[in-house]
């Protein structure tokens, strides 16, 4: 008896090359309306999407740590990052840990939360979530041009 396993990424439309890869994942992150800084990957080698079933992947050189300082959280991308995407939310999400205390946490799922609360939450496997302002994952310009308009931080 043989086992089919189908290929997640069978249909993906993919490019190579870091410039490439940056602009898609911006170009991602934009259309899913999460803020341009949450997922700061350095040195993309590869990124894809299956439209038809959400499943999106990233892949840089090689791991990268990054300290956010509007919510005091350091994070670890591994060297490719993978999850189901659909408007205002990233699920299955695989290759990112948070570090909390003294231990890194796998994330699974980001949410953006309605507008009015301007919020995004982050749940482990458990479905423990935590919820921080959404300017603390905005780009300086995000940021700026989101005061500009009368928005607090």
């Amino acid at each position: 008896m043989a086992l089919v396993v189908e290929d997640k990424r069978a249909g993906a439309e993919i490019v190579h090359g870091a410039e490439e890869c940056y602009q898609q994942s911006i170009d991602l992150l934009e259309e899913l309306g999460f803020p341009k800084g949450v997922l700061p990957l350095k040195d993309l080698v590869e990124c894809g999407r299956v439209r038809e079933t959400g499943f999106v992947w990233m892949k840089q050189k090689a791991p990268y740590e990054h300290f956010f300082v509007g919510a005091n959280t350091r994070v670890s991308y591994a060297t490719e990052v993978t999850a189901y995407v659909e408007k205002g939310r990233m699920k299955k999400m695989t290759g990112i840990k948070s570090k909390q205390v003294f231990l890194w946490v796998p994330i699974t799922e980001m949410i953006m939360e309605e507008p009015s609360t301007k919020k995004i939450t982050f749940k482990t496997p458990m479905g423990i979530g935590r919820s921080f302002p959404v300017t603390a994952f905005m780009t300086e310009e995000e940021k700026q041009k989101y005061l500009e308009n009368g928005n607090e931080d």
